[in-house]
């Protein structure tokens, strides 16, 4: 059965950030991911984890100015220094909470910056972030992102994103494959996970086009599922969609799920 991780930046938006770890754990779930600790001490954030039994999953490395609509700085020229400095935050966190997964996002180019520019530096970034992670026996991720929601986002397909992989050549470099961003962009989701399966390091769902729940939609997702037994995938599935309504009503999905022989 896949191992599903609430995403505490989506869901139980009724509570406070700190509170959503036990609403998780009474609904269940046994893994959290969220996009950003960085507002709260560590140690604060491990403290709920253990209460709950929770296991960290996965979570961003900053992402330069969010309010400004900045969306990673990782391809970004220029900003060397400081996603290195992120880099070192990052692992921090991962150190105290006991994650061995971080996502770097690539970012959005500005206009008029030459794209091979930001693949190089995309690619010189990554190496440093791997040989640090590496060192830790961490994993680095990068994710395609759909511009639908994220417009000019550096890296929106699986090919792009696997090619960037083989480029940095890093044992510890891997994709984090979000079927709701697949389907927008490129569909074929079976196929494309079967094809690029082993290059997978962390996985997320949610309902297409809306981003709800995985219950409702154009995508099969009790389908996806069995795929992914059969598969062996024995990773984290992330649940990062918005719920309709209150979170723990609207996942009769999991139980379901759950329930099955």
């Amino acid at each position: 059965m896949p191992r599903f991780a609430a995403n505490l930046s989506f869901m139980y938006q009724d509570l406070p950030f700190l509170e959503r770890f036990a609403a998780a754990a009474v609904d269940g779930f046994e893994g959290v991911e969220y996009l950003f600790p960085y507002d709260y001490p560590a140690e604060e954030i491990a403290t709920r984890l253990q209460a709950h039994g929770l296991q960290q999953a996965l979570f961003n490395l900053p992402p330069g100015d969010w309010s400004a609509g900045e969306r990673g700085i990782a391809c970004l020229p220029g900003r060397h220094v400081e996603f290195a400095a992120g880099v070192e935050q990052a692992l921090h966190y991962a150190r105290v909470l006991g994650n061995e997964r971080l996502h770097v996002m690539a970012g959005i180019p500005k206009s008029g910056m030459s794209r091979a520019a930001c693949r190089d530096t995309y690619l010189r970034n990554l190496r440093l972030a791997c040989a640090l992670a590496a060192a830790e026996g961490r994993t680095i991720l990068i994710e395609p992102i759909n511009t639908r929601d994220m417009p000019g986002y550096f890296l929106n397909r699986q090919d792009e994103a696997h090619a960037i992989v083989a480029a940095v050549g890093a044992d510890n470099l891997k994709v984090q494959m979000d079927f709701y961003h697949l389907q927008i962009v490129e569909g074929d989701i079976a196929m494309k996970y079967r094809q690029y399966r082993a290059g997978i390091g962390h996985l997320q769902i949610a309902g297409v086009p809306e981003r709800n729940e995985p219950d409702s939609g154009e995508v099969n997702y009790p389908y996806l599922f069995e795929m992914l037994d059969a598969s062996g995938y024995d990773g984290w599935v992330g649940c990062e969609y918005h719920p309709r309504a209150d979170t723990s009503a609207g996942l009769g999905w999991l139980r379901a799920w759950r329930k099955r022989p």
